[in-house]
């Protein structure tokens, strides 16, 4: 069932509430990084310029309560002073995300105050016709994130109450069944999906129900363990699964290679034999490095060692690929009209271990120009597309970590299905 979006709706006059994802890296109340500003910006410029009588933004910013205690916890380890206030101030209000914003769309974002998202009717309704509004961090109120849903529907009615359209653009939250990316629709006429929403669904949801073939998906990161629906999701159409990063040693140690002192989760063995299996009997190539680029610590200066074969000793670590994997990537990715790549397949943070990441980035973006459809989706995957100047270059990068994972393993999300038709 298709999503209804932004457009189907008539918004003329309406007030509009609209759920973002502006949990963005603050320092001291400033951004640091305003990428999912900047995503969001389309959607909003588009409802305003349909005449509604009042736009209302809400998103949450990191989880106050965990992360002040978690630094509350760290301070008095180290014998510091902590302000619980100053910190709250610094990282988790909305205030200084409405002034940033307001600055990116050149008009007045009007904050509706730190006291919470609770009681702003009358103060949105009495705005002249066309002001946007900014609420206070939803994530301040338990009920957001509650796992009663009765809990959940206190807030969304609230929330519900300040507009006659609810307008989801949060990506990032989808996969949450919170207040104010889910309950709310219960609780009022029209829901329909934002411009980002929308591109995020139909670029992720046909690679699990109808992708153009051949697909490929580029497959890495630390464990094992967070990919298991992933990769059991995507042997239904892919072509080949390259897996790589830490997890690659798990899967190799299951086919009784030897692999160092690198990262295996010893406790997934079987379910990396059982992945390899299923691929075989499904025809799928599962494409593991045939060499590497390792080292004796983890760590940035670490001198690099290259490894011609599949064993390490045991006094090395695998931290990336070398010359021979990243040729059969090139080849396994010549054929490909679809790719999805998630995680790293190095540590690409370390620059003497990035060559493999940044090869791969390249390959990517050479199939996007013959015309292949890529996507990449995952937060240290999207970190490594931008650290190397590639991301235009993707027919599509992700601005969900989670939600697109789980949109990839085939889950419905509740955020995306209050949008659907």
């Amino acid at each position: 069932m298709a999503i209804k979006t932004v457009k189907s709706a008539d918004l003329k006059g309406k007030r509009v509430i609209m759920r973002v994802d502006f949990n963005v890296p603050m320092k001291d109340g400033v951004v640091q990084d305003d990428t999912r500003i900047m995503a969001a910006v389309p959607t909003i410029k588009y409802i305003l310029d349909q005449g509604v009588k009042t736009l209302t933004l809400m998103s949450h910013l990191g989880d106050p309560s965990k992360d002040s205690k978690n630094a509350k916890e760290k301070a008095e380890k180290d014998g510091r002073a902590f302000d619980e206030a100053a910190y709250i101030r610094g990282r988790h209000r909305m205030a200084p995300v409405a002034e940033y914003l307001a600055k990116k769309l050149g008009k007045p974002v009007v904050f509706a105050g730190e006291d919470g998202c609770y009681g702003k009717k009358a103060f949105i309704d009495g705005q002249k016709d066309g002001t946007v509004i900014m609420l206070e961090n939803t994530r301040f109120h338990k009920e957001e994130t509650s796992k009663e849903a009765a809990d959940r529907d206190k807030l969304a009615k609230e929330l519900a109450s300040y507009g006659d359209v609810f307008v989801n653009d949060a990506f990032g939250t989808a996969h949450r069944d919170h207040a104010s990316t889910a309950s709310i629709a219960k609780f009022i006429p029209v829901s329909v999906a934002g411009f980002l929403m929308e591109k995020e669904v139909d670029y992720l949801e046909p690679i699990v129900t109808n992708p153009q073939k051949p697909l490929v998906a580029i497959i890495g990161g630390a464990k094992v363990s967070s990919k298991i629906a992933v990769l059991e999701s995507l042997l239904k159409n892919a072509g080949a699964l390259v897996i790589g990063g830490g997890m690659a040693y798990t899967f190799l140690k299951a086919q009784g290679r030897k692999v160092g002192k690198s990262l295996v989760e010893d406790d997934q063995l079987d379910t990396a034999r059982k992945i390899i299996d299923a691929a075989g009997k499904a025809g799928v190539e599962i494409v593991l490095p045939v060499d590497q680029v390792a080292a004796g610590t983890f760590d940035a200066a670490a001198k690099p060692v290259p490894v011609d074969g599949q064993d390490l000793p045991d006094d090395l670590m695998g931290l990336d690929v070398g010359p021979k994997t990243i040729a059969r990537y090139k080849e396994v990715l010549a054929k490909a009209k679809t790719i999805v790549w998630n995680g790293p397949v190095g540590v690409f943070e370390f620059e003497a271990f990035a060559k493999g990441t940044e090869e791969v980035a390249k390959l990517v973006a050479e199939a996007t120009g013959r015309g292949a459809i890529t996507v990449v989706g995952g937060g240290d995957s999207v970190a490594a597309v931008n650290k190397f100047g590639l991301a235009s270059k993707m027919s599509h990068v992700s601005t969900g970590g989670g939600a697109s994972l789980e949109l990839l393993e085939g889950k419905k999300l509740p955020g995306i299905e209050v949008c659907r038709a």
